[in-house]
């Protein structure tokens, strides 16, 4: 036997039977080789279909979003084709796995639960990559949306990675949808017996003297209550950028200080009388 006999031989020859189909070394490699150019064909695909879209003006989370199921579908048809070159019946094999699939299903359940809320947020899209969102405390932009989390940066950049089930089942705030508009609240309180018209146009002036903020809706000032030792307003405003909130609110708290400075506007500071009762000494 010649050695190209001999290789051909081993090649051939079957490392084991599994579901019915023997698997050889030729198999493997046809395999591996079959799931290489899926994983690379759906990288080209995303690509693709992402700039097709990007020409027809499409949302940037929406390109996003059906690339990634492209991606998805094009790897999950390679890997089919690559374990059916191989010699693996994947009937016969999930017929003959059900008990050990049931178990890996409990094992798995949290895996498999994050998979399909992946899935269902980039189907529906209730928050999309770019998006500024709020989950629990954290404020956030979101990078990626990934088979088992989402990644989303903060805005200290700190990459914080997040279950995609959170997302679907946990509340969400999505400052991007369906407008990137927010409003703010700047609360300050002044003294009783401020000119409370005064008061009114200095805030209102100080709303309009920033460039920043949008002008309509127009910016509003609200009376909130009647505080122990200030009367409470707030400065609503409102600004086309979630992501500039506290440094708008801090600019507007340096302006309101100087406005009320210059017209003499007090800003109270809590007072407490305390009353001392002498106590009658003993006998």
């Amino acid at each position: 036997m010649s050695s190209i006999d001999r290789l051909d031989e081993i090649a051939h020859r079957p490392l084991v039977h599994l579901a019915g189909g023997p698997i050889t070394m030729v198999s493997l490699a046809t395999g591996f080789l079959i799931f290489v150019a899926a994983y690379v064909l759906a990288g080209l695909a995303g690509r693709g279909i992402h700039r097709l879209l990007d020409r027809k003006d499409v949302a940037h989370g929406a390109r996003f979003a059906i690339a990634k199921m492209v991606r998805y579908v094009v790897l999950l048809l390679g890997a089919t084709s690559a374990l059916t070159s191989i010699g693996v019946r994947l009937d016969a094999l999930l017929a003959a796995s059900t008990v050990v699939l049931v178990g890996l299903g409990f094992g798995l359940q949290n895996i498999a639960q994050n998979f399909v809320s992946g899935l269902i947020l980039l189907v529906e899209r209730p928050v999309s990559r770019g998006d500024f969102v709020r989950i629990g405390d954290t404020l956030g932009t979101v990078v990626d949306i990934g088979m088992r989390a989402t990644r989303v940066v903060t805005r200290d950049e700190v990459t914080i990675i997040v279950p995609n089930s959170e997302l679907v089942t946990a509340r969400v705030i999505n400052h991007s949808v369906p407008t990137t508009n927010l409003r703010i609240a700047v609360k300050v309180g002044v003294a009783y017996g401020t000119d409370l018209d005064r008061l009114r146009d200095v805030l209102q002036r100080v709303a309009l003297n920033d460039a920043d903020l949008l002008r309509e809706p127009a910016a509003e000032v609200r009376f909130d209550a009647f505080g122990d030792s200030s009367l409470d307003f707030s400065l609503l405003v409102w600004i086309g950028n979630p992501r500039e909130d506290l440094r708008t609110a801090s600019r507007l708290r340096f302006a309101i200080e100087a406005a009320f400075r210059a017209a003499k506007i007090a800003i109270p500071f809590p007072q407490r009388d305390v009353h001392v009762h002498s106590v009658p000494a003993s006998s």
